[in-house]
């Protein structure tokens, strides 16, 4: 009887180390695919140099003095002949662009009875999409402004400090509107070419 019990043991031993065998293959495989599929990820497999970079965004870039700007708008003289441009050694190490709105705004101030009217012009160091950008949605930024100065109190456009705040919000309006259409503000600051409440 001694001989039978160790003969029924024998096939149980086979059957346990066959599974563990088997649990170790394919612990070994699981490892060797998720190791292959990070290789790849990684960029260290499959023809790729590294981690794939994420593209750099085309934004309005800082022109600095005497560097071509590719976007910059045309300007002539009355003879049809380039516009002669020439800048200080002075100052910003950046060009700055202008842009003139081409109409005053006109509105009411919020509870009074009183209206202003405003010209507007601003300013960017930015290369010459802003200034595009600007004129293409001119009339979005005009709704913008409008807004802005029907929400602003009479006490605040009377003093020197009030208008300051005011050229800041116009600016801070002009660069949502452009930064929602376009992907990108660049306006650095409003300039008040008129400025007559009445």
């Amino acid at each position: 009887m001694h001989d039978k019990a160790e003969g029924d043991s024998a096939p149980k031993k086979k059957g346990k180390g066959l599974l563990v065998k088997l649990l170790i293959g394919l612990v070994l495989v699981g490892a060797g695919g998720g190791g292959t599929f990070m290789a790849v990820q990684a960029g260290m497999l499959g023809g790729q140099a590294g981690p794939a970079k994420p593209a750099e965004k085309d934004e309005p870039r800082l022109v600095r003095k005497g560097e071509d700007d590719p976007y910059a708008p045309k300007s002539e003289t009355k003879g049809g002949e380039p516009a002669l441009e020439i800048e200080g050694e002075g100052g910003s190490e950046f060009k700055t662009s202008y842009f003139n709105f081409t109409e005053d705004f006109t509105s009411n101030l919020r509870n009074s009875t009183a209206l202003v009217q405003i010209s507007l012009a601003c300013s960017t160091r930015r290369d010459g999409r802003v200034l595009i950008w600007l004129k293409k949605h001119e009339l979005a930024i005009r709704s913008a402004v409008l807004v802005v100065l029907a929400d602003t109190p009479e006490e605040e456009v009377l003093t020197p400090e009030g208008k300051q705040r005011l050229a800041q919000r116009l600016t801070e309006t002009i660069n949502k509107v452009l930064t929602d259409t376009e992907g990108f503000g660049g306006v650095d600051r409003v300039y008040f070419k008129s400025f007559l409440v009445q």
